[in-house]
């Protein structure tokens, strides 16, 4: 009965010394998890339906803090210009310094640089958006709205000095995935731009930021599970050798 004692007091010590591991190592995994998106993202209330049906108004949106030399065509951002009212506003990429922005072709298309591109997650019934040529100033940026029927943007300023682009400047973050509701999920890169100069930028680290927080949940709660467990198993096979012994 002692060596079954002393057998299970070394299982009970190992026990505890494995689920305190995982406890540990699921507690930084979990608030390094939220540690690290608090330092990469930042997070936006979208304030109208301009970028529908890609993010709606009052979504909340994890941004990735970028510099405005990180961004591609075909980027949904946030940026802050004073020309549009020195607001944070939601618009997508579509042209860089040097292109020319072409509205629209025989298909209603939008074209860069004589390009046509497939934009899929545009809404449009009716006719396609009124017709405009725009060329993009070098470091600045063209941007418009996914829903391009009551969208102000770029079009809204084609009569400035820059022809209604910003300053790369003016970007404060990228978006990322859409927080709430649940159901929004990654913002995708579009791929109709990826065959331009530069392509298309990264997906951000959303994706393994969550993989560690939820793998962090799960060590905590199993590892706190495990050391009771370990301990009821190990007290009823002490109570079976028992009851063989005085039988």
């Amino acid at each position: 009965m002692s060596g079954a004692r002393r057998e299970g007091d070394g299982r009970g010590r190992l026990g505890a010394a494995l689920s305190g591991m995982a406890v540990a190592v699921g507690c930084v995994l979990f608030l390094g998890g939220f540690v690290w998106g608090a330092l990469v993202y930042q997070p936006y209330t979208v304030p109208t339906d301009s970028m529908s049906p890609t993010v709606q108004a009052g979504d909340r949106v994890l941004a990735e803090r970028i510099s405005g030399d990180e961004v591609r065509r075909g980027d949904v951002v946030v940026f802050r210009d004073k020309q549009w009212g020195d607001m944070p506003m939601v618009k997508r990429v579509v042209g860089v310094g040097g292109d020319e922005i072409v509205c629209c072709d025989g298909d209603g298309r939008l074209t860069i640089n004589g390009k046509p591109v497939d934009e899929p997650y545009l809404h449009i019934e009716g006719p396609a958006a009124e017709r405009f040529t725009a060329e993009v100033p070098e470091g600045q940026l063209f941007l418009l709205g996914d829903e391009r029927k009551g969208s102000l943007d770029s079009r809204s300023h084609l009569q400035d000095a820059g022809q209604g682009s910003v300053p790369r400047s003016a970007v404060e973050a990228r978006l990322d995935a859409v927080a709430w509701p649940l159901s929004g999920g990654a913002v995708e890169r579009p791929e109709g731009f990826a065959a331009l100069p530069g392509g298309v930028s990264q997906p951000g680290p959303v994706g393994l930021m969550l993989v560690a927080v939820a793998a962090g949940a799960v060590l905590i709660v199993g590892g706190a599970a495990y050391g009771p467990t370990v301990d009821r198993l190990g007290g009823a096979r002490r109570r079976k050798v028992v009851t063989a012994g005085a039988a």
